[in-house]
């Protein structure tokens, strides 16, 4: 069976779409959509639809969910990056099983493992230094943080489920617990010295302090670990307060795909899967809510707390569970075939946003730029009764958003149809 994303050689290879697990593919293609949506500019509406209307709420509404909370909490938008870790577990449940079935030993399946991990940090690296003038040594991406934990993934998917839930456990306990022992900020930290506004809201007190915005152990050992590579200038802390060492819990996230993949691939009836999977995303959602709501872990997706990784990981149980009931037990696939597109050459997708977004934008505004100035006009025109505005609302970034996304799924619609799949 082959598996999508993250699972075979980068070189290009050829496969079947029977082998593919639609409602993984589909999931996987929902998610890159969303990181691909970013080029759309959505956000932007809520500029455009101003006032008390529906239009203007659900404006707001879409602001939230296509842009990352800036702390406690999540959007539909946090869900990216944790849904993308969770299906790296999850793909990984059956790559094994294939690879055994193949009768391949398990040293060639660590050094594998190894040498993806090994990628992925490359590949992480090199995407965050393209535009800059040397190497961005960074740590806390999406690839870089699935790269340093993925050898660990492996080496525990060989733990029976009970002991897998047992080492999940003591990973997030332990991550909670080095947290708490290093000495919280106190009321005179100097914030200002290390990114954190004056108006900043979202100071904590008590245990939860300690994963307060950069200066939490995390940003602590960064401001070490960071500086020991080259750099224009030290290293004081992330804007965004996000750290390398989120790396641990995000081990977390993939081991409970891993065991979402186990609920897939395991001789029980469908409903009983089915049971298994909304059993465990009530389980990790009640726990995480129950945590967070006495104070002792706050929600925060920047340093992948423990709490956040049961809550996005409760949410990814439930977004898997639904697809499962849709695609692979009721049948219903062509409805994602576009998704299906996207999931299924999906690192392909994720290089493509990092290196073709801007040159297919300038290439448009070259060659079509008064094509798209044209349609531009036409739908502000058409939408202008709907704003309250004197002039038409422009669109243009979310026009010119929509065709560079339009040519980039194309290009994998083309690859998808010649059963071409690109993974690492």
């Amino acid at each position: 069976m082959i598996v999508p994303s993250l699972n075979v050689p980068v070189t290009a290879t050829h496969t079947t779409a029977r082998d593919r697990i639609a409602s993984v593919d589909i999931y996987r293609g929902m998610v890159m959509f969303l990181m691909l949506a970013e080029m759309l500019h959505l956000y932007g509406l809520k500029d455009v639809f101003q006032g008390e209307g529906w239009l203007a709420q659900g404006a707001q509404w879409l602001a939230f969910h296509t842009t990352h909370v800036p702390w406690r909490g999540g959007s539909l938008h946090d869900m990216i990056q944790p849904s993308f870790t969770f299906l790296v577990g999850t793909a990984m449940a059956f790559s094994i099983a294939s690879r055994n079935s193949r009768g391949q030993s398990w040293d060639a399946m660590f050094f594998h493992a190894v040498m993806r991990s090994l990628i992925l940090i490359f590949l992480g690296i090199f995407l965050r230094s393209l535009g800059k003038p040397a190497t961005n040594f960074t740590f806390d991406d999406t690839l870089t943080q699935i790269g340093l934990g993925y050898w660990i993934l492996f080496l525990l998917s060989g733990l029976p489920t009970p002991k897998l839930i047992v080492a999940t456990g003591v990973i997030l306990l332990g991550y909670w617990f080095a947290f708490v022992i290093y000495p919280s900020p106190g009321k005179d930290f100097p914030y200002s010295q290390y990114g954190v506004a004056a108006t900043w809201t979202e100071h904590y007190e008590g245990i939860a302090s300690h994963f307060n915005k950069n200066s939490n152990l995390a940003w602590a050992m960064d401001r070490w670990w960071m500086n020991l590579f080259p750099r224009n200038k030290v290293y004081q802390f992330s804007s965004g307060g996000y750290c390398t060492l989120s790396f641990i819990p995000t081990l977390g996230t993939m081991l409970l795909g891993l065991l979402a993949g186990r609920i897939l691939q395991g001789n029980s009836s469908k409903p009983a899967k089915q049971l298994w999977l909304w059993v465990s995303a009530a389980l990790c959602v009640g726990i995480a809510v129950a945590i967070d709501a006495q104070g002792l872990c706050p929600i925060v997706k920047r340093i992948w707390t423990p709490t956040w990784v049961l809550w996005s990981g409760g949410l990814c149980f439930v977004w898997l569970a639904v697809l499962n009931l849709v695609c692979d037990i009721g049948g219903f696939k062509r409805w994602g075939s576009f998704f299906l597109v996207i999931g299924a050459n999906s690192i392909v997708a994720y290089v493509m946003s990092w290196t073709l977004k801007e040159p297919i934008r300038l290439a448009i505004e070259r060659h079509f730029g008064f094509l798209v100035t044209r349609l531009d006009e036409f739908v502000g025109w058409i939408l202008k009764p709907l704003v309250q505005s004197e002039q038409a609302p422009s669109f243009r970034p979310m026009l010119l958003g929509a065709i560079t996304l339009a040519i980039m799924w194309l290009v994998l619609l083309w690859m998808h149809r010649r059963k071409i799949f690109v993974k690492i």
